[in-house]
């Protein structure tokens, strides 16, 4: 996508250990008219599949997967990093590995939002190592529901994430590639 892939270039900073700084644009401070960009784009790719629900992770996912699912006129879920006393009834849960916050989180969902019958389309901000959807798969797994795919905006292609998850048959769409990065010169390649 030449416009998000023009936006990191202008405003991304690339930052020693592999890490790509979008806070300004996309998960911290978020610029809602490239969001939407963003959200038609998925549209448009996953329009030849049925999707009944976007799933996501907390907190950087949140805002990607609520534009999305406009598009798709369809409800978020978003799995929790943390138990809640709101958070009433069983749940599916697993443990996903954070490469950013180098932590692993004990991930939940309660059970009443995914079902059988639901057909899923896992969006997120970043595809790193490709740990917190492997995660969001385990549970799509675990509930029965079908994965109907992945929607990345950033995915970091000289990591090994995608390439697992694609190998394992999964239908993942990043919307930017990233093949290198160089903190020194802040210089970023992207795969076309």
């Amino acid at each position: 996508m030449e416009l998000l892939e023009q936006r990191i270039i202008k405003d991304g900073i690339v930052k020693a250990g592999n890490v790509l700084k979008v806070d300004s644009f996309l998960n911290h401070q978020i610029d809602i008219d490239l969001m939407n960009e963003i959200g038609k784009e998925f549209k448009r790719i996953f329009a030849d599949v049925e999707i009944t629900k976007i799933f996501t992770i907390e907190a950087s996912g949140i805002a990607v997967a609520a534009i999305v699912a406009q598009y798709f006129n369809v409800p978020v879920v978003f799995a929790k990093k943390t138990q809640s006393i709101n958070l009433d009834g069983s749940v599916y849960s697993t443990k996903i590995q954070s490469f950013t916050h180098k932590r692993v989180y004990d991930v939940i969902v309660s059970k009443k939002y995914l079902s059988p019958d639901d057909k899923i389309l896992v969006v997120d901000d970043f595809l790193a190592n490709g740990c917190a959807a492997e995660g969001l798969i385990e549970l799509i797994n675990e509930s029965g529901a079908t994965l109907q795919g992945v929607g990345i905006i950033i995915e970091k292609g000289f990591q090994d994430g995608g390439k697992r998850l694609r190998e394992k048959g999964i239908r993942v769409e990043s919307l930017a590639i990233i093949d290198a990065m160089n903190d020194e010169t802040g210089e970023i390649k992207f795969r076309h």
